[in-house]
């Protein structure tokens, strides 16, 4: 009787630990298997155990003060229902369950809602950027808008002393107007513009430089400069023409030299008050010895420098042509101002690159171009020039009337046995080869003869009547019956 009370006592604390101390599925079906195998060894006694009715079997109570115990999971079975419970959990248990789960839900809630409140203060952010960036911008506009109606300022008058303005090729209205104000001529180059864009006369505008008064009125201004009294410093140089002035034999008329007509061209303002470089200024300045300073080309400089008579040493240099210069400079500058303008027309002929045929050096070359200026018409310019090469060639003088003249005060086409007689470095009668410098001022049409000249084998040429009409041939015998012809025309009677 004692030992199946103690049996029973046993399974009753087995149950009582099973129920605190709950397994999973895969434990119970353990213990059940090793039950079965205990039962198989105990035999036949167990068998009597289970047929035996134990009245004294005690039924656990159970109590809700116990604690709850949450069953054991384990992480590698598939989730399922919680096992019912036997029993049920205290009110303060309940109550904390219920209190766990709406915590978690409030944690999450105020997670959302943090979210949210950073994604409006992110839109709110943006939004004022995009604001602020929009009134910038309108503001800028309404400036310039407010700007653009606003009046430009402007001089009321009276203007002031003349100033030089330089037009550049190419320039707009804008350009010119930005020069008019930095000179002092407007008040804004607003003004300027506003008043030129309204005045037609613009269009027909020639780069060059410009005399306007001072401080003038916008409108004024623009008139001034459209204004045919108005350019300055524009000297035109005709072909063949020479530094220096000269009086011809017949008419007693003075052809005026190049340094005249850059004193004329140099003129600013009216009347008293009227300002020129004179010509003897110019004169003196050409006679100088800072070649440099007088912008004589490099491929010139040591010819130049050699020159027997310094008041001659810019002959030819100063080319044919239109060309600009700032009237308001010294003599030097004026001077130099054309000579770089000019070596650069002459070089774009191809000048440093010619000698291969003619063995000339470009000074040589000038020098002979400014020949066949004074001697031919422009048919005739590289027939001419073939004559130079061939006597040169052969070291047979010239012998050209417009080298003798070129140092005579009073010139004419015929030349007298005395005038040929003079010897001097530019007098072809007396020597052979090419004068000192340049005798005129040669086109680039001459230059370009000298260039490339005709091919002929030709030593001689006269013209034979006033039309101009020139034979060639290399006979000295054909020669005398051409100057024969010349002489009954008329062409070569003297005026002294």
């Amino acid at each position: 009787m004692t030992d199946r009370w103690a049996r029973a006592e046993e399974r009753y604390r087995q149950r009582e630990a099973d129920r605190r101390y709950r397994r999973d599925d895969r434990a119970w079906n353990r213990d059940a298997r090793d039950a079965r195998a205990k039962s198989r060894v105990v035999g036949r006694e167990q068998d009597d155990w289970d047929d035996y009715e134990d009245d004294t079997t005690v039924i656990p109570r159970y109590s809700d003060d116990e604690p709850y115990e949450e069953p054991y999971e384990d992480p590698h079975e598939e989730p399922r229902a919680p096992a019912r419970r036997v029993g049920r959990r205290s009110a303060p248990q309940r109550a904390e369950g219920r209190t766990s789960g709406r915590g978690k839900r409030s944690r999450v809630a105020s997670r959302k809602a943090a979210e949210r409140k950073r994604r409006r203060r992110n839109l709110w952010i943006i939004g004022g950027v995009f604001v602020l960036l929009f009134v910038a911008a309108a503001g800028f506009a309404g400036l310039k808008l407010a700007k653009r109606f606003e009046k430009a300022e402007d001089f009321a008058g009276p203007a002031g002393p003349l100033v030089v303005v330089q037009v550049q090729p190419g320039d707009t209205a804008t350009q010119i107007a930005d020069s008019m104000h930095a000179k002092g001529v407007v008040a804004s180059s607003a003004a300027f513009y506003e008043a030129a864009v309204r005045n037609s006369n613009m269009n027909s505008l020639q780069p060059g430089y410009y005399a306007i008064p001072s401080h003038s009125p916008a409108a004024q201004a623009v008139t001034a400069l459209v204004g045919k009294e108005s350019r300055v410093g524009n000297l035109v140089v005709s072909e063949g023409r020479q530094l220096h002035d000269q009086q011809d034999v017949n008419t007693g008329s003075r052809k005026d030299g190049i340094y005249r007509k850059i004193s004329e061209a140099s003129c600013i303002g009216t009347a008293n008050d009227r300002k020129c470089v004179s010509y003897e200024q110019l004169e003196a300045a050409g006679a100088g010895p800072d070649l440099v300073a007088l912008g004589v080309p490099a491929w010139a400089v040591d010819s130049v420098r050699n020159v027997p008579d310094r008041s001659r040493q810019l002959e030819g240099l100063i080319a044919a042509g239109t060309l600009d210069f700032d009237p308001s400079g010294t003599p030097e500058q004026i001077l130099k101002q054309l000579l770089t303008q000019s070596s650069r027309s002459y070089e774009s002929t191809g000048l440093l690159s010619s000698g291969a045929e003619t063995k000339l050096s470009p000074y040589q070359t000038l020098i002979a171009a400014s020949l066949v200026e004074r001697e031919a018409l422009p048919q005739d310019m590289s027939k001419v020039a073939r004559v130079i090469v061939n006597r040169l060639r052969v070291n047979q003088p010239l012998q050209f009337d417009s080298t003798v003249n070129y140092t005579l005060d009073r010139t004419e086409v015929a030349t007298t046995d005395a005038d040929r007689a003079k010897r001097n470095p530019w007098n072809t009668y007396a020597m052979p080869g090419l004068p000192a410098t340049p005798i005129s001022a040669p086109s680039l049409k001459a230059l370009q003869a000298m260039e490339n000249p005709e091919q002929g084998t030709w030593l001689y040429f006269v013209t034979i009547d006033k039309q101009g009409t020139t034979l060639f041939t290399e006979s000295y015998t054909e020669h005398l019956r051409n100057i024969e012809k010349a002489r009954q025309s008329g062409i070569l009677d003297s005026g002294r």
